[in-house]
């Protein structure tokens, strides 16, 4: 931690309030201009779009494995383990829909986080632009 940035993005960690003042803490939870929100520094940022693709690669390796309960047969030939193949094939099916849907939302989070380091570098570049042409330095 540098300077006056807030602490990097713990998911394990404690969510610090803003103080009486309002003085907002990066990674935490309430928005400096009395609205709710989140800020984060350019580096949870980075972290953050890394843990929901991690967690999206997860359901999707989990998606193999739900294929094999998708595709399951019966173990004899006989009425009741064909019946009982079929709900487990059912519920396969079902678990391979929600993991999917789970995937995507997990790869719509990481571009929405993605889409917001691209416009914390936009915001940067355009600070910098102005200090320069300003005369001044970072």
């Amino acid at each position: 931690m540098t300077g006056d940035e807030g602490p990097v993005y713990d998911p394990g960690g404690d969510w610090v309030l803003p103080g009486p003042d309002g003085v907002r803490v990066s990674g935490s939870y309430g928005g400096g201009d009395g609205g709710a929100g989140f800020e984060y520094d350019e580096e949870t940022l980075h972290e953050l779009v890394r843990e929901w693709n991690d967690l999206a690669n997860e359901f999707s390796d989990d998606m193999s494995m739900a294929r094999a309960i998708a595709t399951a047969e019966g173990p004899g030939l006989e009425y009741a383990s064909g019946g009982n193949a079929e709900l487990i094939r059912a519920s396969g099916a079902a678990l391979i829909s929600t993991l999917q849907d789970r995937e995507s939302y997990c790869r719509a989070m990481a571009a929405k986080f993605q889409t917001a380091l691209s416009k914390y570098a936009a915001a940067e570049g355009d600070h910098s632009t102005k200090i320069n042409r300003s005369g001044g330095s970072l």
